[in-house]
């Protein structure tokens, strides 16, 4: 016989599939367990996270859109003459009755303002493209020679007269300078079949010493002293000579280029993780590099050749999306691109009224408010550890 005490105890009745009370996946006391529990599941954490990130995308997206209609509104309102916001938008609309104020919105600060933001735009997504390109975040769209090479082109035909206006030759020489620039950075970055970032890095400041001095001899050798100071100020970038006729090119090539960028955003993740983890997961890094390279150059060249030479857009711009909205590339390239736009006009806008009526060459501006914020980023525990 078997005491009280030795007696097994009532088997407890169980639902169908319920852990055993041992089993890991049991959980103490009454209720149901926390596997069941929908709150607790990371399906369901995962979806809220998702949800969550979606939601801070799209508000940050939305506040970039609606901070860029507000600078393009003022770029159009503020100058040398002031016109109420009201009335600007009035301008604006097709029925509009002809008159001064008209004249200076429509066809003086409106390609200004525009060319602006397809110039920011650009030089942002370029330069987040370039950074991932080199696997580092200390480059942007001039350190590959590209804005020398544009430089040296527009002063060969500002010294030799080529051409009768500065509005279509002026840009062309800046083209033709910034494809020679860009064909020699790749010939020289690209050996035995394969370009390394380092060696494009290279490559890039080595022609952009050498066409800087190009550009130099050639102010020199010169016996007129306007085209120094001409070639001074379109060097030093500046939107002043936008017109309606200088939009369609860079706005052409900026909308087809940056959807090509965008379906890029994969591989571009890829090489986030380095050469050989690209390779490993099936990308042909050599070829890719190459390819995106040519892409990126050439949408820089088409931007440098109707603006000069805006430096640290490229450079700021991606750094400051990425603290917004991560490295994710899909993500990343829209934000850099609304960033780079709404930069720009500001910057512009700025060049216009500081010192009214002087304009002020917008590329010394970036150059004063870019180069101490990049110091102060370069100083951030935030991106200490992401510019490599």
């Amino acid at each position: 016989m078997t005491s009280p005490s030795e007696k097994a105890p009532p088997a407890m009745p169980s639902r169908a599939g319920a852990a055993p009370p041992d089993s890991p996946t049991a959980t103490p006391g009454p209720g149901p367990s926390a596997a069941a529990s929908p709150a607790c599941s990371p399906s369901f954490s995962s979806a809220s996270s998702g949800r969550a990130s979606r939601l801070r995308y799209g508000a940050v997206a939305t506040g970039l859109l609606l901070a860029l209609a507000a600078a393009v509104v003022a770029g159009l309102a503020l100058g040398s003459v002031h016109i109420p916001p009201g009335e600007v938008l009035q301008a604006l609309r097709p029925d509009a009755p002809p008159g001064p104020q008209r004249t200076i919105i429509v066809d003086v600060r409106l390609p200004r303002v525009l060319l602006g933001a397809v110039v920011g735009a650009g030089l942002g997504v370029v330069g987040v493209v370039l950074q991932a390109l080199v696997r580092n975040r200390l480059a942007d769209p001039f350190l590959l020679g590209i804005s020398s090479g544009a430089s040296t082109g527009a002063v060969l035909v500002l010294t030799l007269g080529v051409g009768v206006t500065t509005a279509v030759a002026m840009p062309a020489g800046a083209f033709a300078g910034a494809l020679a620039a860009m064909t020699l950075v790749y010939g020289l970055a690209r050996r035995g079949g394969s370009m390394t970032g380092t060696r494009l890095v290279l490559a890039g400041v080595t022609v952009s010493y050498i066409f800087t001095a190009l550009t130099t001899l050639v102010l020199v050798a010169s016996a007129r002293p306007e085209h120094f100071r001409e070639a001074l100020h379109w060097t030093l970038g500046g939107l002043g000579s936008a017109r309606w006729d200088t939009l369609w090119l860079p706005g052409a090539v900026l909308g087809l280029g940056l959807p090509l960028l965008l379906a890029l955003a994969r591989p571009l993740d890829l090489l986030l993780a380095g050469e050989e983890g690209a390779t490993v997961l099936g990308l042909d890094v050599s070829r890719f590099r190459a390819a995106v390279f040519v892409l990126a150059s050439l949408v820089t060249a088409v931007l440098v050749s109707v603006s000069g030479a805006v430096g640290f857009i490229g450079l700021m711009v991606p750094h400051a999306a990425r603290l917004l909205v991560g490295a994710t590339h899909r993500a990343l390239l829209p934000v850099a691109a609304i960033g780079g736009a709404l930069a720009l006009v500001v910057a512009d806008l700025a060049a216009r009224t500081v010192a009214a009526p002087q304009d002020i060459p917008v590329g010394v501006l970036t150059a004063l408010i870019g180069g101490p914020l990049f110091l102060w980023l370069m100083r951030s525990r935030s991106v200490e550890g992401a510019v490599r």
